[in-house]
């Protein structure tokens, strides 16, 4: 019987390592088809992702293995210390807080922590997000979807005083208007995107798009 083809890493990421855009992805209820919806609009050549959804350890495995089947890119779940390379999305196992961190010989690596909850929750996109301001900063796109609660919001705000792109799921194609709605409140996104335009509007802005930033997306 003939292996599975599987979908070859782009050979310029074994070359140098990767310092520009990244782009990070938190979700809550309803994320799971949010985030496929995001990704699956995206092509391969796409700066690398780091994802954080809501979601049990026992499911965030076969979930990256679903994205992966279903998108053009690799998507895989993050392993502590693995670098961080373009046309791969990498999702926080369910275990633990996922962040990233510039690495000693350039780029940036995955860090995996099981530390106390955040928000609740662990993983937390607020983690994620505030480590994504610290180490990129102003190369750091942020898109917070569909989810219940808070966490995220205060993690967007830092993003986006720290220079970065912020997008935010509108309330009409969220399952619950909860994250998104509180960055919004509290001034931390750039843009409010129905669902089905978001990885349209991330390109738009990988190719220069969208320069104002003294604007503030409204509730």
């Amino acid at each position: 019987m003939q292996e599975p083809m599987t979908k070859p890493s782009p050979p310029y990421t074994r070359i140098l390592p990767y310092s520009g855009t990244i782009i990070f992805i938190g979700a809550s209820t309803g994320g799971t088809e949010a985030i496929r919806d995001v990704l699956t609009r995206l092509p391969a050549e796409v700066p690398p992702i780091l994802m954080t959804q809501h979601m049990p350890e026992l499911f965030t495995g076969s979930f990256a293995r679903r994205l992966d089947s279903l998108s053009a890119m690799n998507v895989r779940e993050a392993v502590h210390g693995e670098p961080v390379r373009p046309g791969v999305a990498y999702l926080a196992p369910g275990h633990s807080h996922l962040t990233i961190k510039k690495a000693e010989r350039g780029g940036y690596i995955c860090e995996l922590a099981r530390s106390e909850p955040v928000n609740r929750h662990r993983p937390s996109v607020d983690v994620l997000f505030h480590s994504a301001a610290e180490q990129v900063g102003r190369l750091a796109i942020g898109v917070l979807l569909t989810g219940m609660g808070k966490d995220g919001a205060l993690g967007m705000l830092h993003m986006m005083q720290a220079g970065a792109w912020t997008i935010g799921q509108d309330q009409a194609s969220c399952v619950v208007y909860g994250m998104p709605r509180e960055a919004a409140l509290l001034g931390a996104l750039r843009e409010v995107v129905p669902l089905t335009e978001i990885a349209a509007h991330v390109l738009q802005r990988l190719r220069g798009g969208f320069h104002s930033h003294g604007e503030h997306a409204r509730v």
